[in-house]
């Protein structure tokens, strides 16, 4: 008897795109920790506090109650209602129930939107940097990102001359995050109305509004939406966000959709094939997040803010470094151009990107190459870890960029 051995064909769609830069950079740091290595682990935007308990007692008080049955695809409708009050309360934006669809997170969110949308050759706006998942869903939805380079010399942010000169009559969606992950940049009202009026000129570009961050603000900031500042397109606009960042959520995974009915419509036919509906047990915990108030978040982000302020003095002092303050999100985002040429005490020279991060990696700190992101030679570093394990990590930094030549 024969054996023909088949080979794997892969789709052209999945070699379009990768594993997560944010996941291998952590099984990394998580192999070097199980060897005995000791790592200051900066790579993950994830809580380092604990989902807060009301939050709990409502997924145990669910599943007491037998609710742990299929889900609605678009979400069950006490969600969709707190999320409906939520943006009502917090965001002073009104839309109703069936205008939200809810998700697996805000990752899944964002691939149905470009699912239901895009087409093959459709553009897609994205600033640089980016979170890694914003191009390569547009990819593996047949889309073409469009880059827009904003670096740390206009802080990170989209201007509307850059906007301007990149929309085409391919161009189908802008992507505006903010706060923004890695670079920790806030856009104020003045400069989303700048924005707002270019994208008035160009009706047929939607906009994605990835808020995930909204809660986490530094120095007594304020969250302004684009849709508080242009009402108008709101007719375009996906509001994305989640319970993830705020509530420290991330494994409940639950993301919510909010726009026009005809997409988020489209938007549940798409996860009806790929999903249906999210858990039941997480939904019903969301409710009680949505509804149980804000009163823990402060603490959280003035611990976040100790945080942010420690490294950011540390590492303002290395030669070699560029950086600036965060104003919101888990992040330092690092310029290391300053380190490229220079030698280490064993003599190897640092030459790239890649160089900055395994001398980082032999000096005890592993966070993510700026690569990931879109930008060149950087790294970004999370502050949703504890206070001693951010300063250690900003002291080795400086004792290590501090003996090379």
């Amino acid at each position: 008897m024969s054996h023909v051995l088949s080979t794997l064909v892969l789709s052209d769609r999945v070699q379009r795109v990768s594993m997560s830069p944010n996941a291998a950079a952590k099984q990394l740091t998580n192999s070097l920790k199980e060897a005995g290595v000791d790592i200051a682990d900066l790579t993950t935007g994830e809580p380092d506090f604990d989902t807060p308990e009301h939050i709990k007692q409502a997924a145990y008080a669910a599943i007491e109650r037998g609710e742990t049955k299929y889900t609605p695809t678009p979400g069950i409708k006490p969600l969709r209602q707190a999320v409906q009050r939520k943006l009502a309360r917090e965001n002073k934006l009104e839309f109703d129930a069936g205008q939200i669809v809810i998700a697996n997170g805000a990752k899944q969110i964002i691939f149905n939107a470009f699912a239901a949308t895009l087409n093959d050759g459709d553009e897609v706006l994205v600033p640089v940097p980016f979170w890694p998942t914003f191009p390569d869903s547009v990819r593996f939805n047949g889309g073409t990102p469009v880059f827009l380079d904003c670096p740390i010399e206009q802080e990170y942010k989209l201007t509307p001359a850059q906007l301007e000169q990149a929309i085409t009559q391919r161009t189908r969606w802008l992507i505006l995050n903010n706060p923004g992950n890695p670079s920790g940049a806030v856009y104020d009202a003045n400069e989303l109305a700048a924005l707002a009026e270019v994208l008035r000129r160009h009706p047929q570009v939607w906009i994605l509004l990835d808020e995930l961050y909204e809660h986490v603000l530094f120095d007594g900031r304020q969250h302004v939406s684009l849709l508080n500042i242009a009402d108008d397109l709101r007719e375009r606009t996906l509001l994305v966000g989640g319970v993830s960042k705020t509530y420290a959520m991330t494994g409940w995974r639950i993301g919510y959709g909010a726009g026009p009915k005809a997409l988020t419509n489209a938007m549940a036919v798409v996860q009806s094939q790929n999903s249906s509906g999210a858990s039941s047990v997480s939904q019903a915990a969301a409710v009680a997040a949505f509804d149980g108030g804000l009163a823990f978040i402060q603490p959280q982000v003035a611990a976040y803010q100790a945080r942010r302020d420690v490294l950011v003095e540390t590492l303002s002092q290395v030669e070699g470094l560029r950086l600036l303050r965060p104003e919101g999100a888990f992040f330092v985002f690092v310029n290391c151009e300053g380190l490229l040429g220079r030698q280490r005490s064993d003599g190897k020279l640092i030459e790239s990107e890649s160089d900055v991060m395994n001398f980082l990696l032999e000096s005890g700190v592993s966070g993510v190459s700026g690569s990931a992101f879109g930008l060149s030679p950087y790294f970004r570093l999370s502050i949703a870890t504890d206070f001693a394990t951010v300063e250690e990590a900003g002291q080795r930094i400086a004792r290590a960029c501090a003996e090379l030549k």
